[in-house]
């Protein structure tokens, strides 16, 4: 189980989190000491935060290799099974100056399916991204869903999140304004700003209350 309780966060006098309570139930729940839990959590950044000299598939290998202490043989049999599996097998050599924005999120994505998480925390990871490149990431991200992986994505796809989430929280203003089912959120919302929200968003998309 992971669980948020009053949690805030400022940028100078800017506070955007503001008293923030969440709980998700993890379909494997990890250990209640917060260092294994963390040693089972991999995260994938909105800027990607590649290392620029090192390739790829240095770039996977970096974590399992300096953390994890794995031996470099076994680390790049795993980061190559990997890179492959999110369409970069051709790609391990490559350096990030020399990949599109969405094969580098994809390389982050890689590094952190190296680590074999119970848990993903997804940073706005498409955000970054021209237009063309969002789908090719999002599609990886599916398909991480289908394998039972519990992810924690902060998004503004919400086509993305309709159709790949099993529960939706709606914030605004630093607040939980509303959470539930998909279904609940975009074909029923109860609050009046998630109501204005999706009608801004989704002018052609109809919901009742």
């Amino acid at each position: 189980m992971i669980r948020l309780q009053n949690i805030t966060k400022s940028f100078g006098k800017h506070e955007v989190l503001k008293g923030i309570d969440f709980t998700v139930n993890c379909k494997r729940p990890a250990k209640k000491n917060v260092v294994a839990l963390r040693k089972k959590t991999a995260m994938v950044f909105q800027q990607y935060n590649l290392f620029k000299h090192k390739t790829a598939l240095e770039n996977v290998m970096e974590g399992l290799v300096i953390v994890r202490k794995f031996k470099q043989e076994e680390a790049k049999k795993i980061s190559v099974e990997v890179l492959e599996k999110v369409g970069l097998g051709e790609k391990l050599n490559h350096y990030p100056s020399q990949l599109s924005g969405g094969q580098q999120q994809r390389v982050g994505i890689a590094r952190a399916l190296a680590l074999n998480p119970e848990v993903i925390l997804f940073d706005e990871p498409t955000s970054a991204l021209d237009p063309e490149l969002v789908g090719e990431v999002l599609s990886v991200i599916r398909k991480i869903a289908k394998e039972g992986i519990t992810m924690i994505v902060v998004t503004h796809e919400m086509g993305f999140a309709r159709d790949v989430s099993n529960r939706v929280v709606f914030m605004d203003g630093g607040h939980i304004i509303e959470e539930g089912t998909p279904d609940a959120i975009f074909n029923h919302p109860r609050e009046e700003r998630t109501q204005q929200f999706l009608k801004r968003i989704t002018p052609e998309y109809n919901y009742s209350i």
